[in-house]
């Protein structure tokens, strides 16, 4: 009967996508299920930027771009 149980609590919860339609452990209807998530999206979204960063700089300071982006710089400057 526990497993049952487990597994219609587990099923409802994929199902209700909302907080306050979370069941806790106990059945009971779960209001705080996403507490703690913004921290962690946060930190994932900052892990992420940093990464992207890196892949600039390293984009960047290969020679072959190098030499484009002076041309388009040289190029968007003289236009004036």
């Amino acid at each position: 009967m526990k497993l049952i149980w487990n597994t219609v609590r587990d099923a409802w919860s994929l199902a209700h996508v909302r907080g306050e339609d979370r069941l806790a452990r106990d059945g009971t209807k779960d209001g705080d299920a996403e507490a703690g998530m913004a921290t962690a999206e946060y930190a994932i979204g900052t892990l992420a930027a940093a990464a992207f960063a890196g892949l600039l700089l390293a984009i960047i300071r290969s020679g072959s771009l190098q030499g484009v982006l002076q041309g388009l710089i040289e190029s968007a400057l003289s236009a004036g």
